[in-house]
């Protein structure tokens, strides 16, 4: 796979800098911004509501009631906080001082990182399929960050050194929780931890680094539409005090209170497809606000690419039959970005 640094998985056309366009203290929001699907209630009133479980790393390893406890929260929620998790603090800490500098740089220093014609990679906004499309109020800054012979040359290599070196420790990091997480889980669902190890051991990982604005008219916006992750898993760094992060559930849209130090971690598309449907990926979106900004680093973890997506053989039986195709890692991937994100559309082909 030694050319492998070269696969490009699709494109997102160039669209204005929405941290530049939010200096221009505009009083009304340009029309490709203004969205419509924010038709569904938000519970205000969080304190009505069931909160999203807590998961206690240390517990996980030593009692069944906790791993019966994320059992069920990846089978009813899709999402879970995780505290205790093991990551050195001074890698997050290091991690969130420099993706804030990144989004402070003056943006010829940012534009020299921006997405090239026909990739993805890089600072941009993804899945921008038309010059019709919406537009979300955010900008994005998108790598690859393992196994590291598929970095992008002109990307992280070239990035100021602090940051190169706070997203290598970090990504080393977050490696290595994110397979224990799965083997953890591998473990819940009774399945052949070999199932889980073959997909994502020397899998990538990629790293979406978010910047939303304070928007004049927030209640017309949003941070990134609706939509399920497609990867394995993700793991969300929130770097600032902002909250915006809001998930689906029994069709409301419930806000997530990041607990400190704790990390959300969400189910994806592929994990529903490698559970065979008993762990769910769940619509989320990202709202933004009139006051200040919101910055926060999604980890995501796929499968290799050379390798097969189905449902894990070991939880195959007559009487739960597979609920999914069986594709190339690469072909679901390249599928995925040649369209827009919406909703939870893009598993829905993969059912058999």
């Amino acid at each position: 796979m030694a050319g492998s640094t070269l696969v490009k998985f699709g494109t997102s056309l160039k669209v204005p800098n929405v941290q530049e366009l939010s200096k221009e203290k505009l009083a009304t929001i340009p029309s490709r911004y203004v969205c419509f699907d924010n038709d569904h209630p938000v519970f205000s009133d969080v304190s009505s509501l069931s909160e999203i479980p807590v998961i206690d790393m240390n517990k996980l390893l030593d009692t069944d009631s906790e791993l019966d406890k994320l059992h069920n929260a990846c089978q009813e929620w899709g999402f879970f906080q995780l505290i205790n998790h093991g990551v050195e603090s001074e890698a997050i800490e290091n991690m969130k001082v420099e993706i804030q500098e990144f989004f402070n740089m003056p943006i010829e220093e940012k534009n020299k990182y921006c997405q090239e014609p026909g990739d993805l990679e890089g600072y941009g906004q993804l899945h921008v399929k038309s010059e019709e499309q919406k537009l979300d109020w955010g900008d994005a800054f998108f790598v690859i960050t393992l196994p590291t012979y598929l970095r992008k040359p002109h990307l992280i290599p070239k990035l100021p050194a602090k940051l190169r070196d706070a997203i290598d420790a970090y990504a080393a990091e977050l490696k290595t929780l994110g397979l224990k997480i799965l083997n953890i889980m591998a473990k819940a669902l009774r399945m052949d931890p070999e199932d889980m190890k073959t997909l994502f051991e020397e899998g990538r990982q990629s790293m979406r680094m978010n910047y939303y604005p304070p928007c004049p008219q927030p209640e017309l916006v949003t941070g990134i539409r609706p939509h399920s992750d497609s990867v394995g898993l993700t793991i969300l760094l929130q770097v600032n005090e902002m909250e915006g992060l809001q998930i689906k559930k029994d069709g409301m849209w419930i806000p997530v209170s990041p607990q400190p130090n704790a990390f959300v971690i969400n189910i994806g598309d592929i994990l529903e497809i490698v559970t065979n449907g008993i762990y769910r990926s769940i619509e989320h979106r990202a709202t933004v606000n009139s006051e200040k900004e919101r910055l926060s680093i999604a980890t995501f973890l796929s499968p290799k690419l050379d390798g097969d997506l189905g449902p894990a053989p070991s939880l195959i039986t007559p009487e739960s039959p597979a609920k999914f195709k069986r594709i190339a890692v690469v072909d679901f991937v390249r599928g995925l970005f040649s369209k827009e994100l919406k909703g939870k559309s893009y598993i829905d082909t993969m059912r058999i």
